[in-house]
């Protein structure tokens, strides 16, 4: 199916559609969903489908506007567009009805939309394959098209209304109660997720907290579900370095261990907290740490001698010496 991409241009409080080039539309049959949470303000999208790479063009987020999931027979510009009316102060109700009445072709579209105060509107065209539907509640929306059974969206609003934690894993349990509902009739292939800021920081590439996709895997939830694992260590570890840049040495280590706690498989997360304990005088503590580094990989004690040159580790011969003995053990 083809038609004119929907385009346009803001000019006051009207939406001037232009003709724009045909295109062909990807099918992508799918569940997900976009909330808010109300005691962070963090703002969300996820998503799974058996479609190839469906979060580059399904999800869209913008720390402090919103998020979009535009999905059925996709036309991706709903994202971009509808994000940069709600920046203009649309409400998603504006935003999303303007975009459709600017289509060619609303009956196959599903698009969900929420902005930064937590209001949504959500559209599921006449035309879109069964089964296929939707369930808003208060901050979020849940949606699906092309499912095995009808009872997915309301199955995904259950588990996130009833999921304790943050909005990351909240959205994670939305969409494993979809597939626990058959999810997608043709099965499942990729999935993603993106979690912003409730604040904005004046350009759409900071503020997101997780922007996360598997392209392509026999069990994309679950590889998802590790992604997000890993990603919650990083955090930690970024969380750590700004912690250390302040010279706030016992919180940056905290914050180092809780990410070592998340993600022991990793060495790195080891290797860095080990420097900053031995940096800081505290080398007895080090010690374990850098015997676990090194015997995953010598190649760290490689790089600990590179530290010094750089401004990285102090420059002591001796204290040098004393943690490179362990890659004799």
């Amino acid at each position: 199916m083809k038609k004119s991409t929907v385009a346009f241009v803001l000019m006051g409080l009207c939406l001037v559609p232009h003709a724009a080039a045909e295109q062909a539309e990807p099918l992508v049959s799918t569940y997900s969903i976009v909330a808010r949470d109300a005691d962070t303000g963090e703002i969300g999208v996820a998503v799974q489908s058996h479609w190839f790479s469906v979060g580059s063009i399904v999800c869209w987020a913008e720390a402090g506007v919103g998020a979009v999931a535009t999905q059925s027979f996709v036309d991706p510009s709903y994202g971009p567009l509808g994000l940069r009316l709600m920046r203009s102060g649309k409400s998603p109700q504006q935003a999303l009805s303007g975009l459709l009445k600017a289509d060619s072709h609303p009956e196959v579209r599903q698009v969900a939309m929420i902005n930064a105060c937590g209001d949504v509107a959500v559209h599921t065209g006449n035309s879109c394959i069964a089964a296929a539907g939707h369930q808003t509640g208060d901050g979020y929306s849940c949606q699906a098209n092309m499912m095995e059974k009808d009872t997915v969206p309301a199955a995904m609003a259950a588990a996130y209304e009833t999921t304790k934690g943050s909005l990351v894993d909240r959205l994670m349990a939305a969409l494993e109660a979809a597939q626990a509902e058959k999810g997608d009739i043709r099965g499942k292939q990729s999935a993603a997720i993106i979690v912003v800021a409730g604040e904005s920081f004046g350009v759409p590439w900071k503020g997101r907290l997780f922007d996360l996709r598997v392209e392509d895997h026999s069990r994309p939830l679950k590889e998802l579900k590790r992604l997000i694992r890993i990603a919650k260590a990083y955090r930690h570890m970024n969380r750590g370095d700004e912690y250390l840049a302040e010279k706030k040495v016992d919180l940056a280590l905290e914050a180092y261990s809780r990410a070592m706690e998340i993600y022991p498989d990793n060495p790195e997360l080891m290797f860095w907290p080990a420097t900053l304990l031995a940096a800081s005088g505290r080398v007895e503590e080090s010690l374990p740490l850098f015997r676990k580094v090194f015997a995953r990989n010598p190649n760290w004690g490689e790089l600990l001698k590179r530290l010094p040159a750089a401004g990285q580790f102090p420059d002591d011969p001796a204290l040098l010496k004393r943690i490179l003995e362990l890659l004799q053990d």
